[in-house]
């Protein structure tokens, strides 16, 4: 009988350390995005850096939000980042075409390095399969991209990747994917 207060007092004390932690971390994706607003880029860079280890404390919605606000603070400086977190934002949120035009000029941009080296290689067959599958890799999400907020570039650029990889029944089937990713299309992120 004398066990039960201690056993209470346990979860209690558990439960309100787990909650004050959590709300830590939700007080500093406050701190976050008031910093970006703000355009506090250091104070910005360095909240990031603490909420990271604890994202897993943020709820759901709020931790696709903060992975979306990451990606886009790696997106200049450090690709490899940014599609990390585009790619958890478009596994979380499939349908937020946003994130799948980041994704697919993110991995362009690895295309074209490998393109590169292609050239500079007189036509490598291991670049050159490294290229068709970046290009590959980079197509579903301009796609995506083109179906939910059409834009000649984006077009333009998509009919190019088909025609350098020569893929034409890729290029045939074009119109009809972005009809069906067009049913799909969300702009704005659902915020807590």
């Amino acid at each position: 009988m004398n066990k039960l207060p201690l056993i209470f007092l346990l979860i209690t004390t558990t439960f309100i350390a787990k909650a004050q932690t959590d709300s830590a971390a939700y007080n500093r994706y406050a701190d976050l995005n008031l910093a970006v607003l703000e355009g506090r880029q250091n104070d910005a860079d360095e909240l990031l850096e603490l909420i990271i280890p604890d994202t897993a404390r943020l709820p759901a919605t709020t931790r696709t939000n903060f992975y979306n606000i990451a990606a886009r603070m790696y997106e200049n400086g450090q690709s490899v980042k940014a599609i990390t977190y585009y790619e958890r934002v478009a596994a979380a949120v499939p349908d937020y075409y946003v994130a799948h035009r980041a994704l697919g000029f993110l991995y362009l941009k690895e295309a074209e390095s490998t393109r590169k080296k292609l050239n500079t290689s007189m036509g490598n067959k291991q670049y050159n399969e490294a290229y068709i599958k970046a290009i590959k890799k980079a197509l579903p999400h301009l796609e995506k991209a083109q179906a939910c907020d059409p834009s000649p570039e984006t077009l333009a650029v998509i009919t190019s990747l088909y025609k350098n990889i020569e893929d034409t029944a890729g290029l045939d089937s074009l119109d009809a994917r972005l009809a069906q990713a067009q049913q799909k299309c969300i702009d704005i992120l659902d915020v807590q």
